[in-house]
Parts: structure tokens; sequence; C-alpha cells
């Protein structure tokens, strides 16, 4: 990507409305757009990192045997209704709509009832489970204050995995398996130091569910954690009896702020039983399938990282999910002669500052966008056949052979 060719500008101030630290720096960067209130566009440089983001997860979910797909985001009634959601009363987040030739439908909050009315065509016998499927998909979710930037939206991008099993004991052992793997996720991303498996509740399916929260100052839960991070507990489920169970002592543990970035459920029968997902089993007996479902809020996820390594620069992005790994400026007429050399050899990992302004804005832009290196060749290195190049995290400067 050149600068001097993309349509995507930086801001020197954020929209006034926008009072998120990540949601000013992402617009301001030219990684997004804010359309209104918890609704943005992703533009290229936003694109690249959602992409990024959406590849490490793939590749754990793969490597524990789901299969991708896609569902629709229109969602039929009947379902819904079979379990009770589509009602506002149930579900307070429905965006709903007519059709022109009468009747309603709604927007996709979350696809349990679609997933099991799909798999209806596709599971009758024990020989046909398990199975895992996952996708990612906008949601759209009618939040009273869409706020936060990014890390709070009323249309957002979910990763969202499905699994049905035979018996709990294999729904209990493939849990265990998505835990691993989202801690996977966290570390590749940079957030496993900070980011803890949290008891939270487990609703009407079980006594607690999991949830994976980022300690984070603007989060928007509270949670109690232990002193070296591997167990926390949300502040909902906060209690005696909680404390009894997991064997912790209040004492021990310290409060903070977080936000929410994954979340594990065993759904059980909840969907499978008035939806009518049955299998046959080796006995020639009818049984319903057991289920669980799994999130991870990929266009969340981009607002956490920006919030969590953010400075009075602005972004910076861990190298595993930036959307280039160099940031590239030539100075002098030799310096852009062989930045263009180093950019045409490199254009998969170079973000090309070839714009007609002067350096120190570009050093400016290269901060604020946060991509992780900037390469600098000019006159002056070219002298010693170097470029410069800083890292955006430390700020470490060194030089490095660009010339034989």
């Amino acid at each position: 990507m050149r600068l001097s060719k993309t349509f995507v500008k930086t801001l020197r101030e954020a929209p006034k409305d926008e009072t998120a630290r990540n949601g000013q720096l992402l617009v301001r960067a030219g990684f997004i757009n804010k359309e209104m209130a918890g609704v943005y566009d992703y533009l290229p440089l936003g694109l690249r990192v959602i992409e990024n983001i959406k590849n490490i997860v793939r590749e754990e979910m793969n490597n524990i045997g789901c299969e991708e797909l896609l569902l629709t985001a229109l969602q039929n009634p009947e379902p819904w209704e079979k379990t009770g959601r589509f009602s506002d009363k149930e579900v307070d987040v429905w965006f709903k709509t007519e059709l022109a030739s009468g009747g309603m439908l709604g927007l996709a909050p979350t696809h349990e009832e679609p997933i099991t009315t799909l798999m209806k065509t596709y599971i009758s016998s024990y020989k046909d489970l398990p199975v895992y499927v996952y996708q990612f998909q906008t949601k759209f979710r009618n939040e009273l204050r869409a706020k936060s930037g990014i890390l709070r939206g009323r249309e957002f991008l979910m990763k969202d995995l499905y699994s049905f099993h035979t018996t709990e004991k294999d729904l209990d052992d493939f849990y265990k398996k998505v835990e691993r793997a989202y801690m996977n996720v966290f570390e590749r991303l940079g957030l496993g130091e900070d980011t803890i498996e949290t008891f939270a509740s487990g609703g009407m399916f079980s006594k607690y569910s999991h949830e994976f929260q980022t300690l984070l100052p603007v989060g928007e839960d509270t949670v109690y954690y232990n002193a070296d991070k591997t167990i926390a507990v949300n502040k909902e489920v906060m209690n005696d009896e909680t404390l009894k169970d997991l064997n912790l002592k209040r004492e021990e543990l310290t409060e903070g702020p977080a936000a929410e970035v994954g979340n594990i459920f065993k759904l059980k029968l909840k969907y499978s039983e008035p939806l009518g997902l049955k299998y046959i089993d080796k006995n020639n007996e009818q049984k319903t399938v057991c289920m669980g479902c799994y999130g991870i809020g990929i266009s969340r996820l981009m607002g956490v990282v920006a919030e969590k390594f953010a400075d009075d620069k602005g972004l910076v992005w861990p190298e595993s999910i930036a959307p280039f790994k160099y940031y590239l400026v030539g100075i002098g007429e030799k310096g852009m002669e062989q930045a263009e050399e180093y950019y045409k050899a490199h254009q998969d990992e170079v973000l090309f500052d070839d714009r007609d302004i002067r350096p120190g804005e570009k050093f400016a832009d290269a901060e604020l966008m946060g991509i992780p290196y900037r390469v600098v060749i000019s006159d002056k290195t070219l002298a010693t056949g170097s470029a410069e190049i800083t890292n955006r995290q430390t700020g470490e400067t060194k030089l490095i052979k660009v010339l034989d």
C-alpha cells in the first residue's frame, strides 16, 4: 500500500461524539469510520487488522477439528418462536423488519436457533456426531447505549462456534479443548498475560459459565482475580458460595475492571430439545443431541488491543495483527530511490509513505498508526549502505543493512 494512492487520510481530531480512546485513535489513524453510535465502517487498514485477528482465530479453531461455515444474518422467526426467544421480553436487543410481502424477519443477535435447525438435516445417527462448526458473522444488537467505541456496538463481528455431541462427557472433553484454544488466541494477540478465564453465571444451563476477561481500565465488567491471574470471578457471582466452590479467599483476590473478549457455554439440551434435534444411538434408541456454544468478539478484540497498548502518540499494534510490519519512509533523492526498491521487494509487509510532505509529518503518522517498525532510508543512512529502523513499542532505533 502506498499512502499517496489510498483515499484514507489521518485526522488531527476524532469526531466530537467519540469519547472512547480506541474509537478516537482508530478514527484518527484511518482504520475505521463512524457512521453512527455503535456502527462503524472498517477501512483498508482496519480491515487488514480484522482479517489478521480472524486468521489467528481460524487457525486455532481448525486445530481442534472445527469446520467453518457462514449462516444468514436475516432470521426466520419460526425456530426462535419455538424457544421463546423471538419475544422482545425474552431478548430485548432484536432488530426486526417487515417484509414487503408481509411477515416479520429479524437480524441475528446470535445463531443458536438457526444452527440447531440446520443440523436437523445432517444429524440423524450417533455416527454423525460429534460436529463442531463455526463462523465469522456480523451480529446486530439493539443496545440501549452503544458506547466505548468498537468495544460495544449495535453491529459487530463475532466468531461463534457450536458443538454437537452424543453425551455430556463428550461435551466436557471438547469444552476443555476450546478453553485451551481460546487462551492460545489471546496469547498470540499479545493479551495472554492479562486475559483470565473467569467464572460467571451459568444462567439456567449450569451453575457457572466461563468468560475470558482482559484486564482493562475502561472495561465494563468487574472481576476478582488471584495473584498469578490463573482464575477470576465475575462480580455477578462473587459471593461466599462461589468462593467456597472454587476454594478461594476474598482477601487474596484483587478487584479490577475488565473487558469480556470471549465466552464458552455448555448449552446441553437447551435448544436441541425444543427444536427437536435428535439422533439414534447404538441401541437404536432416540436421544437428544447435547450442545455447547463458544464466542469471541472479533471487532471487540481489535478495540481491546487498541485500548490496551496505545500510548500518548497513538496506536501500538502487536506484530501478529498489525496491518503491515513496516512503515517505510524515504528521505532525499537517493533515499527515495532505494525506498522504492525496498518497497517493491517487500510489498506484502510494507506500508510506504511516499507522499510529498515533510518527514516530520510522516513520522507522526507512523506513530499514530502504530505500525510495529518504522524504516527510514535516507541519503545519510545510505552512506553506510543502511536504513534506520525504529521499534514502535520500545522506541529503540538501530541501523540495518539494505545494500550489499
